[in-house]
């Protein structure tokens, strides 16, 4: 998945009152775009060194790769548009290098909760950062704001050899995934995952069993992976309003499907060949119960 970088070593440690230092890294963003650094078919995020001009006195410590510690930056750099570009945030998806593309994507949500939480929810006053930890606070109500993680299910449905698969009606390129949702207020995982799976494709699930967990910063979620099974002689019924299609596939004969990079996308992948079921998960889990 996208934020597995390993040998890269991702800290998101919050470091207080951090000077920027000529290798350290600048997020700059213009929208949903990314300021990068084109090198041959590679891109990398500019360091302090690049911009010897740009003012650093107000940059915001966002998290360390290896050893070089990322900062974002709200002044717009002066570059020479020969050396620099701006690349639309999906560029993530397309580029072999995952500690450009993961960094990029956690730096963009975070740049998102600065911006949405310039001002205090309570009392309407300008919002400051927080000395000694990743949040912000009001001066004046004292009101104290974290970054909000959404937690949503995404679940991998399978019958024997058949997975379900729906059609988004927002997905480009007829592509299909999983059937994935928020989960509600006052709601476990659990039954997230079964009201996201009858009002999408209207089936009843036998089986349960959690997957793993993906962070995604595009959406600001928590993705929360499981694998169920359900019989696939129940109709399936679709909302005809998030989901305009869906159907069961089989191994080899599967459609245009999410890459390994998300969690659908791995999921999928192993399905494909033969690595997902409820009993291997149940017997992974019982080896850690050990």
């Amino acid at each position: 998945m996208i934020q597995d970088i390993f040998p890269h070593q991702f800290d998101n440690q919050y470091k207080a009152n951090q000077l920027v230092a000529d290798s350290d890294w600048l997020f700059y963003f213009e929208n949903n775009q990314l300021l990068v650094k084109p090198t041959g078919d590679q891109f990398f995020i500019p360091k302090k060194k690049d911009f010897p001009a740009v003012d650093t006195t107000s940059a915001t410590f966002l998290f360390s790769l290896n050893e070089a510690s990322c900062f974002l930056i709200s002044g717009k750099p002066e570059i020479d548009s020969a050396d620099f570009e701006y690349k639309d945030m999906n560029f993530i998806r397309a580029i072999d290098q995952p500690e450009i593309a993961w960094t990029a994507l956690a730096a963009f949500q975070l740049m998102n909760w600065y911006k949405q939480n310039k001002f205090c929810g309570k009392c309407g006053s300008p919002m400051q950062l927080k000395a000694d930890e990743r949040a912000i606070v009001c001066p004046s109500c004292k009101n104290l704001v974290f970054p909000k993680i959404s937690p949503a299910v995404i679940t991998a449905i399978i019958c024997d050899d058949k997975i379900l698969l729906a059609r988004n009606a927002s997905f480009t390129n007829n592509r299909f995934a999983l059937i994935a949702g928020y989960v509600d207020i006052g709601e476990t995982l659990e039954q997230a995952v079964c009201r996201e799976i009858k009002e999408e494709v209207g089936l009843e699930i036998t089986k349960l069993h959690y997957y793993a967990s993906q962070p995604w910063p595009l959406s600001g979620s928590l993705m929360l992976g499981f694998v169920a099974e359900a019989d696939d002689r129940q109709p399936i019924v679709i909302d005809n309003k998030e989901i305009v299609e869906a159907g069961w596939f089989s191994r080899g004969q599967l459609p245009n499907v999410p890459n390994n990079t998300s969690i659908a996308g791995e999921m999928i992948e192993k399905f494909e060949k033969g690595e997902l079921n409820i009993a291997s998960l149940a017997l992974v889990e019982k080896q850690l119960q050990r």
